[in-house]
């Protein structure tokens, strides 16, 4: 009798088991889908070619998964004047960016790292080159703001600079 209390009691912790092991397994469903963020962008140049930045953006982000998106940025930033390698006064320059990213939700679904590869478009003072332009970064987002800071680089305006972000954003 024993035995058999032992059996049916060894049964039934096998078949709760079972059944916590399964809720815990089921995969939830993610609804993939569109956001867009709107942003004012400042930075500091980290050479001596220009002194500050000042810019805005729109970002337009898929999110893949709950921790994965894919993004896709323009707006326009302006590098104020400062003193070019040989001392004389430079003209500002604005350029229009052009970037895509991925970004990977690395601790509690809001603090993220980008990563961003794209062109900017020099727009003015007679500027009109087009550069290569790479940026990592790191930041915090929730359901409606996205702060981040990223270093920015740009090959043919031989400077770079590190950039603040402020974001608003929302589903789309």
């Amino acid at each position: 009798m024993r035995k058999l209390k032992m059996l049916c009691l060894s049964a039934v912790a096998l078949l709760f088991a079972n059944t916590t092991f399964a809720q815990d397994s089921e995969v939830k469903n993610y609804d993939q889908g569109f956001r867009l963020g709107f942003g004012l962008n400042g930075g500091i140049p980290t050479d001596n070619a220009y002194d500050w930045s000042l810019g805005g953006d729109v970002r337009l982000q898929y999110d893949l998964t709950k921790r994965t998106s894919l993004t896709l940025t323009t707006g326009f930033t302006n590098l104020f004047m400062g003193k070019d390698e040989n001392g004389v006064d430079a003209k500002d320059l604005g350029f229009i960016p052009a970037k895509a990213g991925f970004k990977a939700f690395v601790w509690e679904d809001q603090f993220y790292v980008l990563g961003e590869v794209g062109a900017g478009f020099a727009v003015t003072n007679g500027y009109n080159q087009t550069t290569f332009l790479w940026a990592p970064g790191i930041g915090y987002a929730n359901k409606y703001i996205d702060i981040s800071v990223r270093y920015e680089d740009y090959n043919k305006f031989k400077t770079n600079q590190v950039a603040l972000r402020l974001a608003y954003g929302f589903d789309l």
